[in-house]
């Protein structure tokens, strides 16, 4: 059996799907949701809210379909749109939280029982991270936004940006360590 995609042409496709075209639209979604997912899973810790987020998120990419410029590649529009309706999903659900003390606050025990593979221990520890903390991290490190875009979108000072992003190092350091997988742990070996 061949099997003949339908569609190869990725205007043709944003086209389609723009003018309502529910086959072209259900072909954008399939072939970009597990990706984005996977980009709102980075910041939504419960799966089930993370679909939900990700679902919304669709909602907006097709209601917007027309204002894509084909300037930069479609896949990272869609990307922004993710994560800015991540961030949205947390600030109406209030559990960002931009307090110094929260680090001091946090319990700084790991579970001991951690999943075999070292991504998802990662995973884990930025899941623990204070919402604060994870939203820069991810923002800065993952996303590549500088501070200047961070304190923008978040509505936060620089500064805060610099103080969230450095704590939440810290933490994800400290859980490394503990591990044995920070840089500085295998160093001494």
């Amino acid at each position: 059996m061949k099997i003949i995609s339908l569609y190869t042409d990725e205007k043709l496709l944003i086209k389609k799907a723009s003018a309502g075209n529910p086959q072209a639209q259900k072909f954008m979604y399939d072939k970009h949701a597990p990706k984005m997912l996977g980009i709102c899973r980075q910041y939504v810790k419960d799966l089930q809210f993370a679909e939900d987020t990700m679902i919304k998120g669709f909602v907006k990419v097709f209601q917007n379909l027309d204002s894509f410029q084909h300037k930069g590649s479609f896949e990272g529009w869609v990307r922004k749109i993710m994560v800015r309706e991540s961030i949205s999903y947390l600030r109406k659900r209030q559990f960002v939280v931009y307090d110094d003390e929260v680090y001091e606050q946090k319990d700084k025990e790991l579970d001991n029982e951690t999943s075999l593979l070292d991504v998802e221990y990662v995973q884990q520890l930025i899941d623990k991270l204070p919402e604060g903390y994870k939203m820069v991290f991810l923002l800065n490190a993952i996303e590549g936004y500088k501070h200047h875009e961070i304190s923008e979108m978040l509505g936060i000072s620089v500064g805060t940006s610099k103080s969230q992003l450095f704590k939440a190092r810290k933490m994800l350091q400290d859980g490394l360590t503990l591990k044995g997988m920070s840089p500085k742990a295998k160093s001494g070996d």
